[in-house]
């Protein structure tokens, strides 16, 4: 009896483990890519993806550059410090500039995923976001 009983305990261990490990994060960035802008010296355009999970939001963070977003999916809500709470919904757009700091970046809804496209001119080898306190 002791023996199955540490049999199944190590089995849900190992399925729970699996499970958490498969776990997508909240907010998950994908790098589409990364090109250095002719005729404009130390500059590079970068584009990605940002998607959201029902719910999710990223902390307080600012870009190295002129930053562009457009919605593709779902709504998300953004703020500035300084500027109004906006709710964006797909086809949508939302800028900031490189000193901005991005106080909200959250999916609006509780039950459906959300999906930004981002467009930003920053310096060459500058990390995209830093975070704020």
């Amino acid at each position: 009896m002791k023996t199955r009983l540490i049999v199944l305990s190590l089995a849900l261990a190992l399925h729970t483990t699996t499970a958490l490990a498969q776990t997508p994060p909240a907010v998950q960035a994908k790098d589409l890519m990364t090109k250095a802008l002719a005729g404009i010296a130390g500059k590079e355009a970068a584009v990605l993806t940002v998607e959201y999970a029902p719910g999710a939001s990223s902390a307080r963070h600012r870009h190295n550059g002129n930053t562009f977003v457009y919605v593709l999916e779902g709504a998300v809500e953004m703020q500035v410090d300084g500027g109004p709470l906006v709710k964006l919904a797909a086809g949508e757009t939302f800028y900031e500039n490189p000193t901005d700091i991005h106080a909200v970046s959250r999916n609006a809804s509780a039950t459906q995923p959300a999906k930004i496209l981002v467009f930003m001119v920053k310096d060459v080898g500058q990390p995209r976001t830093e975070p704020v306190k």
